[in-house]
């Protein structure tokens, strides 16, 4: 398997800024998801791999291979704010969706009386 280009902040999915920070993003399915602006590239490729581990991306994608879980990804970086909403706006939608079919099911059932 040939060798994954970095870029020249020296890790997967970290940019430098023209103003000396970093920042990063990573996809999710056809989504781009923007984790932020930090001081340094290490601090940004630590939360890169912990919403990486979130998003359930291979090892291989990562910058870091010394974390073994999920929950040492954790504490390493808290849980980016983005993908906390995103997974609440996720969680509303399929509570609507159950909704739906909840009274969906009720009006079956009292139409076929």
């Amino acid at each position: 398997m040939p060798l994954r280009r970095r870029s020249a902040s020296g890790y997967h999915g970290v940019r430098a800024r023209p103003s000396g920070r970093f920042d990063a993003e990573i996809l999710s399915g056809d989504e781009r998801i923007r984790l932020g602006t930090f001081d340094t590239a290490h601090e940004v490729a630590r939360v890169y791999d912990a919403v990486a581990w979130r998003l359930g991306h291979s090892r291989w994608t990562m910058n870091f291979h010394d974390v073994w879980t999920r929950e040492q990804a954790e504490q390493l970086a808290p849980p980016s704010p983005v993908i906390t909403r995103e997974q609440q706006r996720r969680q509303r939608e399929l509570e609507q969706r159950l909704l739906i079919v909840e009274r969906d099911e009720a009006l079956r059932l009292e139409w076929a009386r």
